[in-house]
């Protein structure tokens, strides 16, 4: 018998443990979408507004039109931005990347 693949947040944050997923979590929750994937879906510039988002705000949220195309889209972020996935809620995804040289978010051991 196969092991269950792991989901879809287990799988886009290996690097991150549940207690860190937790905390980014809790920062998260009042957190508004900057970016939003239309109609169109994913295009050059959506990726230039996740990376420079990520850049400023190590911490953000993704709002999907199409729920279905969510896995496509989380896939698509983390690996063109190697942010991690943190949570997915309905239509809205929360994406972390700490800031490579002035980090603002500290995660707990």
């Amino acid at each position: 018998m196969n092991a269950p693949s792991p989901g879809l947040v287990t799988r886009l944050s290996p690097d991150l443990t549940g207690r860190q997923r937790q905390h980014l979590r809790g920062l998260g929750h009042h957190l508004q979408p900057v970016v939003l994937v239309g109609q169109r879906g994913i295009s050059e510039n959506l990726m230039e507004n996740v990376s420079s988002a990520l850049l400023s705000h190590e911490l953000i949220k993704v709002k999907v039109h199409d729920s279905d195309d969510m896995p496509e889209v989380a896939q698509h972020i983390h690996d063109h931005t190697s942010a991690q996935l943190v949570q997915k809620i309905g239509k809205v995804m929360l994406f972390f990347k700490a800031h490579p040289d002035e980090p603002k978010i500290k995660l707990p051991g």
